[in-house]
């Protein structure tokens, strides 16, 4: 691991949240806090999104944050009531374009490949907004948009944060433009739900997400969103096995 490499923390707090500690900044991913529950979705029928693990973590415990970065507004496993709560506490919440028209205050839209700009200690962190689809082609008019984050400084090397994507295709086109990253959180756990396309993907699986890293040539994988809510198929145990059959089980960090 290289001397900036060194100076990158991330945990990981159940669900979508982690807290990455980069350039003297410290950002929250998707906050969740909430106990176990249940949640009803706005569809046609009795559906829920269930909620099986408390957070390790209230968000009190993370003391400062300087930005959150939110993938997306309107699901409660990505934003819960806690998480809705604390977003105040953070100067800023970068999140997609219509995300941050319903939240308002404190919220700031980034459309795929728009940047934004935060003052650290000594110097600039870019925090590039990137393209996310949360499930298969043409599923944005019932799941709503998702924006990816790339951190990056002048001093240190890329951090990429999928949020809730389903499509390989943009893993490589933002490969393209950043390849290659030192972390990659990558937000797994294979979520799908039987009444939505057929059952498809809403978020990428343990094998996606090994591809994911060689496509982005990841030194580190951070996993995320595979635990603590009853519609991800795929845990700790599906991930290490996908990541050792494609010979990449060293760069898996699971950063309890």
């Amino acid at each position: 691991m290289s001397g900036a490499s060194e100076k990158i923390r991330v945990r990981v707090y159940g669900g979508p949240t982690t807290l990455i500690e980069y350039g003297g900044l410290r950002f929250v991913t998707d906050p969740t806090f909430d106990p176990p529950g249940e949640y009803p979705m706005p569809l046609p029928g009795d559906h829920k999104l269930v909620k099986t693990a408390p957070a390790p973590v209230t968000a009190a415990d993370l003391g400062r944050v300087d930005a959150v970065l939110l993938s997306h507004d309107e699901h409660d496993d990505n934003l819960d009531h806690a998480g809705r709560a604390f977003l105040s506490q953070a100067p800023v919440v970068l999140t997609t374009v219509s995300g941050a028209g319903r939240l308002g205050g404190n919220a700031r839209g980034l459309a795929s490949w728009q940047t934004a700009e935060l003052t650290r200690p000594d110097g600039i962190v870019t925090v590039t907004g990137l393209p996310a689809r949360h499930g298969p082609a043409g599923c944005e008019p019932i799941t709503g948009d998702v924006v990816g984050f790339m951190l990056t400084a002048d001093d240190l090397p890329p951090v990429y944060v999928s949020g809730d994507n389903a499509a390989l295709d943009h893993v490589k086109q933002i490969a393209e433009r950043f390849a290659p990253v030192d972390t990659a959180i990558l937000f797994l756990g294979g979520a799908r739900m039987a009444f939505a396309f057929d059952g498809a993907l809403l978020t990428l699986d343990s094998a996606q997400g090994a591809e994911a890293t060689k496509m982005l040539g990841a030194r580190r994988v951070v996993p995320a969103h595979y635990d603590s809510w009853a519609h991800f198929t795929e845990g700790r145990n599906e991930i290490q096995a996908a990541f050792a059959d494609a010979g990449l089980a060293g760069r898996l960090d699971f950063a309890r």
